[in-house]
């Protein structure tokens, strides 16, 4: 009888222990599935990031569904970076399978006709678009040689009011983001009329930022003579480099172009 009752006493403690490792198990398992369920939401979080940062909220153009299409600015003063920004994403996108066009300004031939080129030293081939050219029946034929994930354009402050709204619609409408890159104002602190057409009509607008030489934000850019002196007056447009514009804050502009009070000037 008491051998009975010892039998059936461990059987029941044996069963109890089985009992709380399936239980443990089970937790364990519980804890296991949600770690793994954080890290798939922390990783769709970041590709989600990288996807907006980058415009690659859908699937390439004609043929696939791109409700997120939009119409992007980016904007500096001279020699803050944008063309490097540019053949940047260019390169993400292709590195994932993803076709690129890229599109730069046919009077800036500073890199070599039809090609957009940095001062890091990276470049790559362009099509070329002129004043007065239909952009949308440009874009809308590139497409149909194939897919585009994303639409690059380089020198955009050169592009014509009407040329903008033709990006827009071609956003709109034929549903393939365009990036646009540029400055935002010329020498004299006039807006281009492509980047003003651009501020107006942009989904997204996105500051490329270089300094002044006395460490502040640049917003404004002078252009100097052959001389050396800094110009006032002559034709917004004239292709340069280093040797011809030089990226300043609002208050040095000032300074340099003869426009500082004179308690500012003794600051400087």
């Amino acid at each position: 009888m008491e051998l009975s009752l010892i039998i059936r006493s461990r059987a029941t403690v044996n069963q109890q222990h089985s009992t709380v490792k399936h239980q443990i198990s089970v937790k364990q398992a519980a804890k296991s599935l949600f770690r793994a369920q954080i890290q798939v939401c922390q990783t769709s979080a970041v590709r989600n990031i990288f996807r907006r940062d980058q415009g690659l909220n859908s699937k390439p153009a004609w043929g696939y569904d791109r409700p997120m299409a939009k119409l992007y600015f980016h904007y500096s003063t001279m020699n803050a970076g944008k063309s490097t920004l540019l053949l940047q994403a260019s390169h993400n996108y292709r590195e994932r399978g993803m076709q690129t066009y890229l599109m730069t300004a046919r009077l800036d031939n500073r890199a070599g006709q039809g090609r957009i080129a940095s001062r890091i030293g990276i470049g790559d081939e362009a099509d070329l678009f002129q004043a007065d050219e239909d952009l949308f029946a440009k874009i809308s034929q590139r497409l149909t040689q194939g897919d585009v994930a994303c639409i690059f354009i380089d020198e955009a402050q050169f592009l014509q009011k009407e040329q903008v709204w033709q990006l827009a619609r071609a956003v709109d409408d034929l549903k393939v983001p365009i990036m646009c890159y540029g400055l935002r104002v010329d020498f004299q602190g006039e807006l281009f009329p492509g980047s003003a057409a651009l501020l107006a009509l942009a989904d997204e607008m996105r500051e490329a930022r270089t300094i002044c030489h006395c460490g502040k934000k640049a917003t404004m850019v002078v252009r100097m003579g052959s001389d050396g002196k800094i110009m006032t007056d002559g034709d917004q447009v004239q292709i340069g480099g280093n040797e011809t514009y030089l990226s300043l804050c609002r208050r040095h502009w000032r300074e340099a172009t003869g426009d500082a009070s004179p308690e500012n000037a003794d600051k400087s």
